[in-house]
């Protein structure tokens, strides 16, 4: 039989749990989901509850097992891809002292200003921090969202709980520490906490930044690559998952770092672009690039030949969502009326989201004028921004919910143009771009991004599962089945190709240039009403 390896995908609203089969493809056997809460607080926190993750991880496998009759000796091993930039504090016994601060926390404004933002500047960054950031890390901690800052956040606002802490994790960590007893970081986690040397022959979490920034050292835990096996499943954690004792357990990536490879974007120059909770442009690079007045740097992936040159937009299947939630669900009454899908004609549809997007079909390019911006959380590329907001602009009398969801869609795809723009300040973008995330399963939303980009569009099998996809080639490597990450793009199948229309580019060109100037013109407004600070 070929080898079964459980990969999980933990996403910032739920998890994932899924079985590959590895062979001359990588194939989905089975999988299960559970959702979980994120918890948006009043004063910009988001944070999350740990053993969320782990009891959706344990009830997720256990059903996945049962369901599809899967033997638990036939895993030969466990892997990650997760969100990052997260901060969990734990104890010596691994338990958290608080609610994990999820990446989307930006509560930390003071202590970004105190530990970077004085004295002379470039980008709103203290030059000679910036510059020793930069000559050691390859990146600087220059958004208020970096993890360093909600960890200085905890020492300042929550000083019992910080007493108490005897590791800094990253999401997928605190859960290899539930399976396995052992406190580690992954590369990508490590250099995402921007205390990380990457200069050659070091690869270690550096005394000299943790000192600028006010890090104990003592806290951060053992570095580890994503193919490494950082132990075996303890009895413990085999008991709650219904899996062997002793199952190798592999350090797997950030989504950041996986869902690229998962695409099978893997090759020097490669660009992606993902849709999801949040969105961003990737491309791959062979040096440490930054661009600090864009907020791109070049990210420690997977393969430790290369770098993800990487443009990051926090809200982007989130904005969909809120459409979803607020513009949709009151027009359809078949969910108001809690009826099952098949007593009508909106059976044929999959889900609300394929509604919307037959709904809004008809919509002419530039969504008759309206512009929506997507920042419902702030926004970090390519400016960093945490009072910014998204607004509907431009409505009419005329204007109808069909526009005003249009407008969300291209608004999403119009900041991603924005990005690859960015990116090509610093380097050369690949012609065709390959779209992976849930986003990619709706094919109105392929070509739109096709149309606003001016590129071809490439989609894969299964483009909502590519992280897990990562996470399984991580532990293929380090299991000996696949020789090397770059092998991977063999057993990956381009299943989809959009082609830009260019009748559509004079509106866009339009759209997209008054798109960009409503953040200019905003800005000093958005920190009015939404930096509590000021009122």
């Amino acid at each position: 039989m070929n080898p079964l390896i459980i990969a999980y995908d933990v996403g910032t609203t739920g998890i994932k749990t899924c079985v590959y089969e590895v062979a001359d493809t990588i194939r989905l056997l089975a999988s299960d989901m559970e959702v979980y809460e994120l918890h948006v607080l009043d004063n910009g926190g988001a944070e999350q509850e740990p053993y969320d993750w782990w009891h959706a991880m344990c009830s997720t496998t256990r059903k996945v097992l049962l369901k599809n009759s899967i033997a638990p000796n036939r895993i030969k091993g466990i892997s990650f891809c997760a969100q990052m930039q997260g901060l969990v504090l734990v104890d010596r016994e691994g338990e958290p002292v608080r609610r994990a601060m999820s990446y989307m926390d930006n509560r930390a404004q003071k202590q970004f200003k105190d530990g970077m933002a004085h004295g002379l500047q470039i980008a709103g960054v203290n030059v000679f921090k910036l510059l020793k950031s930069l000559r050691i890390t390859g990146a600087v901690a220059a958004s208020v969202k970096d993890p360093v800052w909600k960890y200085k956040w905890v020492e300042a606002n929550e000083p019992e709980l910080f007493e108490r802490v005897h590791k800094w994790l990253d999401v997928k960590e605190f859960l290899i520490a539930r399976c396995t007893d052992q406190f580690v970081m992954t590369e990508d986690s490590a250099f995402a906490t921007l205390l990380y040397d990457t200069r050659p022959g070091r690869k270690c979490f550096s005394p000299e930044i943790c000192r600028m920034l006010g890090v104990n050292m003592q806290h951060l835990p053992r570095i580890v690559r994503s193919t490494d096996m950082v132990g075996g499943l303890t009895a413990r954690a085999a008991a709650e998952l219904g899996l062997d004792e002793g199952t190798p357990v592999f350090g797997g990536g950030g989504d950041a770092s996986l869902i690229g490879v998962g695409a099978g974007a893997v090759d020097l120059g490669s660009t992606h672009a993902y849709l999801g909770t949040s969105g961003w442009i990737s491309t791959v690079v062979d040096r440490q690039i930054v661009d600090t007045g864009s907020m791109i740097a070049s990210i420690v992936g997977a393969d430790p030949r290369y770098f993800n040159y990487f443009a990051e937009l926090e809200t982007a299947g989130k904005c969909l969502e809120w459409v979803k939630d607020h513009l949709a669900l009151d027009e359809i009454s078949i969910y108001l009326e809690k009826k099952q899908v098949d007593e009508g004609p909106e059976a044929v549809y999959r889900n609300l989201y394929d509604y919307m997007m037959d709904a809004i079909k008809h919509v002419p390019a530039g969504s008759n004028g309206v512009i929506f911006t997507p920042w419902l959380h702030g926004n970090r590329c390519p400016f960093e921004d945490p009072y910014a907001r998204g607004m509907f602009f431009n409505i009419s009398i005329e204007t109808g919910k069909s526009d005003m969801i249009h407008a969300v869609l291209e608004g999403v795809c119009y900041h991603l143009r924005w990005q690859l723009e960015s990116q090509e300040k610093k380097v050369k973008t690949s012609e065709v771009i390959r779209l992976v995330g849930g986003g990619a399963l709706a094919p109105l939303t392929c070509q739109t991004l096709a149309d606003v980009l001016g590129r071809e569009i490439e989609t894969v099998e299964n483009p909502q599962n590519v992280g897990a996809v990562g996470a399984v080639a991580v532990a293929a490597v380090g299991l000996g089945i696949i020789s090397e990450l770059s092998d991977v793009k063999s057993l990956i199948k381009v299943t989809g190709r959009y082609t830009p229309n260019r009748n559509t580019r004079e509106v866009h060109d339009r759209n997209f240039k008054a798109f960009k100037a409503l953040y200019r013109n905003n800005r000093r407004l958005f920190g009015l009403l939404n930096n509590a600070s000021k009122t």
